[in-house]
């Protein structure tokens, strides 16, 4: 049976959102000095949106949240075997909002930023190698 349009669409359009957060993380680590907290930023948005392209691809509904507790939640009741990854993950939520406004903490070191890159990476192929290849 045909998978519905709509959904493949909605699947690709998150993914598309993700990989340029990616993207993003990516450069923020080649600038001098690396811009430490977008990348920490950009790698919180990458699992994000990658959670959210899973559970559309499950036509699981999901409300507007940064919480990756709430989204690694929702997919580990699809999939319990992304549970041990999305409980390292959940912390990168605090990312969507740390850092991004004046008077916030100092900014993070690169070891921290690489760290949470690194994760989001693992985060992202995993949700990538459980929806199907044309869909991505």
């Amino acid at each position: 049976m045909p998978h519905d349009p709509a959904r493949i669409e909605d699947v690709k359009a998150w993914l598309a959102k993700s990989r340029i957060d990616l993207l993003a993380a990516e450069h923020g680590s080649t600038a001098e000095p690396p811009l430490t907290s977008d990348i920490l930023f950009h790698s919180q948005q990458l699992v994000e949106k990658a959670l959210k392209a899973y559970l559309c691809w499950h036509d699981q509904p999901f409300r507007k949240t940064h919480s990756l507790i709430e989204l690694g939640e929702h997919c580990t009741r699809l999939d319990n075997t992304l549970e041990p990854l999305l409980r390292r993950a959940a912390p990168l939520t605090e990312y969507a909002w740390k850092f991004r406004y004046p008077g916030e903490p100092e900014e993070p070191d690169i070891v921290e930023a690489e760290e949470g890159l690194t994760l989001a990476r693992q985060v992202y192929e995993a949700i990538l190698s459980r929806i199907p290849e044309e869909v991505r």
